[in-house]
């Protein structure tokens, strides 16, 4: 409704909730001892109340918070509070802002120390490293910086969606992704310790910019394989490298996986490689089965890092193992620089495999990504023995191509293929 149809004061609730904006700001007298009821041009209400200043005698305006969130009833009883405060000579906005700095210097009520004990937690619940270092990075370089020494109180839905932009600028979408379920994550356990009730990160979805479409990791179909397996044959890589490059691609583990095997997971005379679920993406354990090619070649580098922790030690001391682009690099050297990659080898098996009948259960397992929903949580099921099977007709055949693949003999491995 008009402002100018109003007819009676105090304000019925009904002329509260109708009043129409206007083209400028406008109050109006609830009717009661310097209450007013403010419109502003967007539609949003607010209440206020003016007073006297007690030291200067002056004139002033207090907020009372928004409309509808406070009704008319807890706007009077306000208005009471901050008027009794008046008449002691007491400047009601400077108590209130003296009370706002007090908690606002109370350490536990800093988004910092939400996201700091919510980090120690995922420490506790054994988190992969990997997804604890992600973690660290964007809370050192991003929120933080942005957010660390706000009270949780004061941190708005703009910060946050700043915050986000901020990532996404960078072309960062994944960790912007990763973002949006960490703040609000965090905000949770803030809640449920009783420091604040309000979650600002919890609508980020739906301002969140599209990512890029997602390309697959450079990799190799079957008819491009000879001639990149006969490079790698002859390359002068160091055996160290060389020997992690042709097990990524005869297991396709996961890089990393490869890369921090240790010496005592590794069973040469049974064939298996046991990697526990501290170091798995899925955190449950993983057997991977090794081939005979694959225990030959670990049989020739237990001669040279078999004394180590580690199958593939690091020469330098920033890491205790090679490097994340080792592997890459070897590929780059033998001509395949951005046309195969370490984990580019998982596209590879995963794709030949199916190809040739292999079922997907097996091969998925062997890719290690545990199954959706109630299937993951039921079926822990390893298939290891089928697994064996399969992994040793992949390797074979992958010689077979080295050695230039006859199409009987491509036939012939076909029939081997098992379902069970």
């Amino acid at each position: 409704m008009k402002r100018t149809a109003i007819k009676r004061r105090p304000l019925a609730d009904t002329v509260l909730a109708s009043l129409e904006p206007e083209e400028k700001e406008y109050r109006e007298s609830y009717g009661r001892d310097r209450l007013y009821f403010v419109v502003n041009p967007s539609g949003r209400k607010r209440w206020e109340m003016r007073y006297k200043k007690p030291e200067t005698g002056r004139w002033g305006w207090m907020g009372l918070g928004t409309y509808p969130e406070v009704t008319a009833k807890l706007a009077r009883q306000r208005a009471d509070e901050a008027f009794a405060l008046v008449q002691q000579g007491i400047d009601p906005v400077k108590q209130r802002k003296a009370r706002q700095q007090a908690e606002d210097a109370s350490n536990d009520k800093l988004f910092s120390v939400s996201a700091e004990e919510w980090y120690q937690r995922k420490q506790q619940m054994g988190r992969a490293d990997k997804t604890l270092r992600g973690i660290r990075y964007w809370l050192d370089g991003d929120a933080l910086p942005a957010l660390g020494n706000l009270p949780l109180d004061r941190i708005s839905r703009t910060k946050c969606r700043e915050l986000q932009e901020q990532i996404e600028a960078r072309g960062a979408f994944n960790t912007a992704e990763k973002a949006r379920t960490w703040l609000n994550q965090i905000f949770g356990y803030a809640i449920a310790h009783g420091r604040t009730e309000n979650n600002p990160a919890s609508n980020l979805a739906d301002v969140a910019a599209a990512p890029p479409e997602e390309k697959p990791y450079p990799h190799l179909l079957e008819d491009q394989l000879p001639d990149f397996l006969r490079a790698l044959s002859t390359s002068t890589c160091k055996p160290i490298v060389l020997t992690a490059s042709w097990m990524v691609v005869r297991t396709a583990s996961r890089p990393g996986m490869v890369r921090f095997a240790e010496w005592r997971e590794i069973d040469l005379d049974k064939g298996l490689w046991e990697i526990p679920a501290a170091r798995m993406k899925a955190r449950r354990d993983h057997v991977a089965p090794l081939s005979r090619q694959v225990v030959a070649s670990l049989r020739a580098l237990q001669r040279l890092t078999g004394e180590h922790r580690y199958l593939f030690p690091s020469e330098g001391p920033k890491s205790p193992v090679i490097s994340d682009s080792t592997i890459n690099k070897c590929f780059a050297n033998i001509g395949y620089r951005g046309r195969m990659t370490g984990h580019g080898a998982r596209h590879t098996a995963k794709t030949l495999l199916s190809e040739h009948g292999w079922p997907t259960i097996w091969t998925e397992m062997q890719l290690a990504h545990k199954p959706a929903g109630m299937e993951g949580i039921y079926n822990q099921a390893g298939y290891l023995a089928q697994r064996q099977v399969m992994m040793q007709w992949y390797c074979d055949y992958l010689d077979a191509l080295t050695a230039g693949m006859t199409q009987g003999r491509r036939a012939a491995f076909d029939a081997k293929v098992v379902h069970r």
